[in-house]
């Protein structure tokens, strides 16, 4: 029988960008409980905390703006 195949930073990054937005399938989450590297997770997660602050800092400077 063949190990489970590890899933590629890619792949994480997705799950976690759609978890930001709670829109993951069950089947989906189950296959990433068993594959998902957890530091590949923080990773992705760091990241998409810092662009979502960036946007969030983008977007008052474009409204405050004079």
């Amino acid at each position: 029988m063949q190990p489970d195949k590890k899933a590629s930073f890619l792949y994480s990054l997705k799950a976690v960008f759609w978890s930001f937005f709670g829109l993951r399938r069950k089947s989906d989450f189950d296959t990433d409980s068993a594959k998902l590297n957890p530091l590949h997770i923080v990773i992705a997660a760091l990241i998409g905390v810092a662009v979502f602050i960036g946007l969030l800092i983008t977007v008052v400077k474009l409204v405050v703006a004079k």
